[in-house]
């Protein structure tokens, strides 16, 4: 298993919408492997494929508080949502250091493959809910900060555009 680099917003390849997963064979489970250590020791409960430059509908979440609990989503949709929305602080191994209000759908239904290939259909709420409508956006290359006004994401982007000059002088 290996820790995959992570892509920083605001570099374009975070806005490249995913394919669909057509081969569920040892590279998928090994993606799948790396991306979960990798989420781990970032110590982030959710990562898209999208945010390690693979372009491909796969997330990875464990939102448990013991984090060994880790689900795998492969070419999920969203095929219902709840009326009910609510604010929740989000983050993002992306833009790291960021956190901010986003309006989501408190509840939500979910089809997706698991990483045999096998379909499942999932209800999820709370923390669960936001951290997978947050990590399907990223398949559909929208980061987070864009829910965010065109001011907050101007001051977002130049900071992360500083950070990322600072570590490589």
């Amino acid at each position: 298993m290996a820790l995959l680099p992570i892509l920083c917003y605001p570099d374009p390849k975070l806005h490249t919408k995913a394919k669909p997963v057509e081969d569920f064979g040892a590279r998928l489970r090994t993606l799948i492997d790396d991306m979960l250590v990798t989420m781990y020791s970032a110590k982030g409960i959710g990562l898209a494929a999208t945010q390690v430059n693979v372009h491909e509908q796969l997330i990875v979440i464990d939102v448990s508080d013991r984090r060994n609990n880790p689900l795998v989503l492969v070419n999920p949709r969203q095929v219902w949502s709840s009326d009910e929305t609510q604010f929740s602080e989000e983050g993002c191994l992306s833009v790291p250091g960021i956190y901010d209000q986003v309006l989501r759908h408190a509840c939500v239904k979910v089809e997706a493959q698991d990483s045999q290939g096998r379909q499942r259909l999932m209800e999820a709420e709370s923390l669960l809910a936001v951290c997978i409508q947050h990590e399907m956006d990223h398949l559909l290359g929208k980061v987070f900060v864009e829910y965010l006004s065109m001011l907050k994401r101007k001051r977002i982007k130049t900071k992360m555009l500083k950070a990322q000059r600072e570590n490589h002088e």
